[in-house]
């Protein structure tokens, strides 16, 4: 069975975002969607090994940020590629405080809706939430905003590990030795043949052969996460 079947399925991406002024945090979804009219209710999907779990399900609430067609990694690496358990996502970013203490981050945000939780379901490796609107704002009516087609197939990006369509193309076949790996966030390249003298990697160093806790040295995403080069 071929699994590029699964990149046919629409999505956007978008920051869903939850917490309070003691600690907020967010994560890239591709799961939104909205599932009623009146009252308008929208659902996400978020994974269990995220940390904005926890904050969602505590404060019983969360916002979403559609984010625009040409939303840079820093954005897609900080909330999509780096756990808010020790990182401050917010630290560098323009956001307000909604309605019900939720962050709201405005960077690169088309649209942005407010939600109060209402209902949740688990559905094994995610949690499902459904939330009903309580506020919202169009921020930037004549972009674009970024699809997961877009990401993909122009950008060159890769779901988190997180994400409910994350697949693991690294098991579809062995390092060649004279392979090449890029970040999916920042679209960096680690050529073995070069190396990274400045992070203390010789040229010739095979990627797997790489240390675990290498991270890229552009924008800092683990090495777990870099995608071979087909």
């Amino acid at each position: 069975m071929n699994f590029e079947a699964f990149f046919k399925i629409s999505y956007g991406l978008y920051a869903v975002c939850a917490g309070t002024k003691n600690k907020y945090n967010g994560y890239i979804s591709n799961t939104v969607f909205q599932v009623t009219s009146e009252p308008p209710r929208f659902a996400i999907s978020c994974s269990k090994d995220n940390f904005t779990l926890g904050l969602i399900a505590g404060h019983k609430a969360f916002s979403i940020s559609v984010l625009e067609k040409d939303t840079g990694p820093d954005i897609i690496g900080s909330f999509g590629y780096r756990s808010g358990k020790d990182t401050d996502k917010f630290k560098n970013v323009n956001f307000k405080t909604g309605k019900t203490g939720a962050p709201i981050l405005l960077n690169n945000t088309v649209a942005w809706f407010e939600c109060k939780l209402i209902d949740s379901y688990d559905v094994g490796s995610h949690m499902l939430f459904i939330a009903e609107l309580i506020d919202y704002e169009l921020l930037m009516p004549d972009k674009e905003p970024l699809t997961y087609a877009f990401y993909r197939d122009v950008k060159k990006g890769k779901a988190p590990k997180n994400a409910p369509t994350y697949i693991d193309e690294s098991k579809q076949k062995k390092d060649s030795g004279s392979d090449k790996y890029y970040c999916p966030a920042c679209g960096y390249v680690y050529d073995p043949a070069v190396g990274d003298p400045d992070g203390g990697i010789a040229p010739g160093t095979r990627f797997e052969d790489i240390p675990d806790d290498w991270v890229c040295p552009t924008c800092g995403t683990e090495k777990s996460d870099f995608v071979k080069v087909k």
